[in-house]
């Protein structure tokens, strides 16, 4: 006889059915409870099976679910007693109230960046200063300053907000972001944050594939080292995470101590629950970081 197992959220919004035999019940159970709290980090759950009993891990981030005690070999039935729906998670105040949105004009019509995936840093997020980010001061000093405000899209980027951004340049003379002293060469023409100042921070909305773990890399330059560090939407996630220098005394240009690119690999490491998230790129110590993208991928 097949048993029917039925886990639903506190809204409703959300019903996941599935049968299993009952002569491998336990395993199947087991299997499908773990997969489904990996799949869409539900938290918090309680089962009443009708005879038989069962132990679910109640970790904030569950690996495992075992079912034991069963005395009946007749159908059981699996009713979610109370599961911490999108509203009682951690950090579900921040995003009800969170009034930012994710980052589009005329070219970028992507919505929230995706997980995993690259994520831009100067692609933080619509709604101004308090809002989407914190800067010590109203002006861009990239673009229309250090970039001339000549008309061009990449000049003038977001050019009326307080985050300071510029982009890569290529083929200039003399060289600048493709210049010898580069430990690893970016994308020309890419955009990022610069002129960074302890205090200072921005939000990035990311749409997560799939609750869990994720390790990202960090494409960045820095002058004189330095650390920063990453909230999920609105709660500690990453801890302070230290930036390396880039600097390189060989280089006889002065400036260009601040275009020394390289990447931290596996810099961050943070649980992510499945769908929106709001990441919080906080500038801690030193500043002078530009930090271009964070590259996203399920950790091992």
């Amino acid at each position: 006889m097949a048993i029917q197992c039925v886990a639903a959220q506190q809204d409703c919004s959300r019903q996941l059915r599935a049968a299993f035999h009952t002569e491998s019940f336990l395993e199947q159970f087991a299997g499908w409870l773990s997969s489904l709290l990996r799949a869409y980090d539900f938290r918090g759950f309680q089962f009443n099976l009708t005879r038989a009993s069962a132990s679910i891990d109640a970790l904030s981030r569950p690996k495992k679910v075992s079912v034991k005690d069963l005395r009946s070999r007749t159908t059981l039935v699996v009713t979610l007693l109370t599961c911490a729906s999108a509203a009682s998670a951690p950090g579900a105040d921040f995003l009800n109230t969170y009034k930012g949105t994710p980052y589009h004009d005329a070219r970028y019509q992507g919505g929230a960046q995706k997980i995993p995936g690259k994520v831009m840093c100067a692609y933080y997020d619509l709604g101004g200063e308090g809002v989407a980010y914190h800067d010590t001061d109203a002006k861009n000093h990239g673009s229309g300053e250090l970039n001339p405000a000549d008309g061009s899209y990449l000049n003038e980027f977001r050019i009326g907000e307080g985050v300071d951004t510029s982009y890569t340049k290529f083929k200039r003379d003399p060289q600048i972001d493709d210049n010898p002293y580069d430990k690893v060469t970016p994308p020309a023409d890419l955009l990022y944050v610069g002129w960074t100042v302890p205090g200072e921070w921005f939000n990035v909305t990311v749409d997560v594939m799939e609750a869990g773990d994720y390790t990202a890399d960090l494409l960045y330059t820095s002058n004189r080292g330095g650390a920063i560090s990453i909230d999920a939407n609105g709660q500690p996630a990453s801890g302070s995470l230290t930036i390396v220098s880039t600097y390189d005394p060989a280089d006889p240009v002065a400036w260009r101590q601040w275009h020394h690119w390289n990447v931290a690999p596996g810099l961050a490491e943070l649980h992510l629950a499945a769908g929106k998230n709001v990441l919080t790129i906080h500038i801690v110590a030193e500043g002078q970081m530009n930090l271009a993208t964070f590259d996203f991928r399920k950790a091992m």
